[in-house]
């Protein structure tokens, strides 16, 4: 099978020479074997700072360091003339120098000095894959683009050519950190800490290679499934021993892991609660085993009662991360990163930024998005999320020209949509999200629609017209999934289970807590502090005020925090009711407009590429029909309202 080769299949680059020594200078020096050259007057040179003064522009990299410096990742780039040095501190730096000059080669034309340095410490992708198959979710939780590149047959790949492969992208992008197993831990999975601790050497070394530490998913109820222990209880002596021995052989075979991801407590995992301990408890327990060797807890905030009685109108699925979390401020070990869903709920297609990410004072926390499509389409429906992103991370905590997102975060992690299909991504286009991802986390002030011209420009060798009409396909196409599924900010009007496709009321009895309450005189959830739930009161003034009222929520949120009768005049001028008919319709057709525009083009691609996208957007159009007629049908049938502009709606 020939493997896609993304966004480096494009760059070249003249002859480099490297001053520089160590392990990652190797894997510059193996990066330019397999990098085509291109015939150009440049003399390019990679180099440490020790010996930046072998290369002619060592006086231009000096006057930008100042006394900050450059740290491990940070590097210069200045280009005089016919001369272009990349210099940094570490070998990571110069290989992250390297994709940037890999990168941007054939348009540095003039003379500049530019230093980067990443925004954000740690960039992480956690990978959801099975080490066996999970008899209903597979090789991969909600995964979309085929098996695992990590594990087959009940072990790690004996090949890891594919893995190499997707090192070299990471690296490319910043990625400094991956976990490789599935955040819900099985029983074959909880022996990555024992069994497969060779295994998961191998696969360390191979993302060693580009500068990337391994995270391993952990079971918190190991101790009793792989001893003879009948308790996991974080405070019990004979469990802090055994972790301190299990973490302690995980560190022999693999010295430079970057840690543990747990998640605990939640969707019927177990955790501390069992023992009536805290989760700053639990988090310590395995901060501590890990604290000697470096290592770091990522513990996962969604926590919520799974098993809601939907009867039970005061129980708020919303609220649960902070109420949990917000009275442990404080209580853990500075080796916790608290790692935190960008929203309340779960990786909709709208929602408010957590409050959590706002009022944790004393604790390291980690934003949590999601590249893999879950809610928004599953890699089958074209949904650039770089434009979301960057919305979240920009997000002002404190409403009032504060510190956003961005600012107080100190990792970023996100869900990977990696698998082992022939195109990483099943949808050739969902590639896209990945880069983004990666290129937001280093700097999340980037303008999301550049990166989307970056990416296309990498991405595919042709004529610079047909490059911008794909990214002007491509840009809105997240606002285009918005309008046509949930609308207004409500959310999970998903098919229980699939995730995929509408289904009005598929959760809307469920014991989930992911409930809209559309009855015959409105819809939406009512949570303010006057009259519903209380979640406005999790975000400090003036946001919480902004919330909690009907006249100042944006429209876009305004069923999220309020149930309103479907004859509310929003901030726009239009009905709710309208506003739903209107953007259903709208969004359908836009995808009609983008299957029609990328057919105007579609012969410029290669065969695979074009069959690829063509399937993806012809399903696309037919899945924005079915949202748009059953979620318009629902809505009429419930009101008795027709559209005032007299569109076709389904009785």
């Amino acid at each position: 099978m020939t493997v896609d080769p993304c966004w480096l299949g494009t760059q070249r680059l003249p002859e480099v020479t490297i001053h520089a020594s160590g392990a990652l200078a190797q894997t510059i020096r193996a990066e330019l074997r397999q990098t085509r050259r291109i015939r150009n007057d440049v003399e390019v040179a990679l180099c440490t700072l020790g010996r930046v003064r072998e290369t002619p522009l060592w006086q231009e990299v000096e006057a930008t360091l100042h006394d900050e410096g450059l740290g491990a990742e940070g590097f210069v780039v200045a280009r005089r003339g016919n001369n272009l040095v990349v210099a940094a501190e570490a070998g990571r730096g110069l290989l992250y120098g390297y994709f940037y000059v890999l990168r941007y080669f054939e348009w540095m034309t003039s003379e500049f000095v530019v230093v980067e340095r990443p925004a954000i410490a740690i960039r992480m992708l956690d990978h959801w894959d099975n080490l066996v198959p999970h008899p209903r979710m597979g090789a991969v939780e909600r995964g979309y683009s085929g098996g695992s590149i990590f594990f087959r047959d009940g072990r790690v790949v004996a090949d890891l050519t594919r893995v190499r492969g997707y090192a070299r992208l990471l690296a490319s992008i910043g990625i400094n950190a991956v976990a490789i197993n599935n955040v819900n831990v099985h029983a074959a999975e909880t022996r990555l800490i024992t069994d497969h601790l060779p295994d998961v050497s191998r696969l360390a070394a191979v993302f060693r290679e580009y500068g990337i530490a391994v995270y391993l998913s952990v079971n918190f109820a190991a101790p009793m499934e792989l001893s003879d222990l009948d308790t996991a209880d974080p405070l019990d002596p004979r469990v802090i021993r055994w972790w301190s021995a299990a973490v302690s052989r995980v560190y022999d075979a693999v010295p430079d892991l970057g840690g543990f991801v747990v998640k605990a407590d939640s969707e019927n995992r177990p955790g501390p609660h069992v023992y009536e301990r805290t989760h700053a408890d639990g988090a310590n327990l395995l901060a501590q085993a890990l604290a000697p060797y470096g290592g770091t807890v990522f513990w996962r905030c969604f926590v919520y009662d799974s098993h809601q009685d939907w009867r039970d109108r005061s129980t708020d699925r919303a609220r649960a991360a902070y109420d949990h979390f917000i009275p442990l401020d404080g209580r853990f070990q500075d080796n916790v990163v608290l790692q935190v869903k960008h929203g309340p709920l779960d990786f909709q297609a709208r929602e408010p930024v957590s409050p959590l990410l706002g009022e944790l004072q004393a604790t390291r926390f980690a934003l949590e998005l999601q590249v893999t499509q879950e809610y928004t389409g599953q890699q089958k429906d074209l949904c650039y999320l770089g434009p979301w992103w960057r919305e979240i991370l920009q997000f002002d905590t404190t409403g009032a020209g504060g510190a956003t997102v961005a600012d107080r975060t100190k990792a970023i992690v996100a869900v990977s949509n990696v698998g082992d299909d022939a195109n990483w991504t099943g949808h050739k286009l969902a590639q896209s999200n990945l880069y983004a991802y990666g290129r937001l986390a280093w700097d999340p002030s980037a303008d999301p629609v550049s990166l989307l011209h970056e990416w296309v420009a990498a991405t595919f060798a042709m004529d610079d017209r047909t490059r911008s009409e794909l990214v002007s396909i491509m840009a809105d196409s997240w606002p285009t999934y918005e309008r046509y599924t949930a609308p207004l900010g409500v959310g999970f009007m998903v098919s229980p289970g699939s995730h995929y496709g509408p289904s009005v009321n598929g959760y809307e009895y469920s014991a989930w807590g992911t409930y809209h309450f559309a009855d015959r005189n409105g819809v939406g959830v009512d949570r303010t502090v006057a009259t519903g739930s209380g979640f406005t009161g999790q975000y400090p003034e003036p946001l919480a005020g902004r919330y909690e009222s009907v006249y100042t929520c944006p429209d876009e949120l305004l069923l999220f925090f309020h149930h309103v009768p479907y004859d509310h005049v929003l901030q726009n001028g239009r009905t709710v009711l309208q506003q739903i008919y209107d953007t259903h319709f709208q969004g359908y057709d836009e995808v009609e407009t983008m299957l029609t525009r990328w057919k105007a083009i579609a012969d410029r691609f290669e065969p695979v590429t074009r069959e690829n996208i063509s399937a993806r957007l012809e399903g696309q159009l037919a899945n924005a029909r079915e949202w748009r007629d059953q979620v318009n049908t629902y809505f009429f049938r419930l009101s008795g309202i027709p559209d005032s502009e007299g569109r076709t709606i389904y009785r």
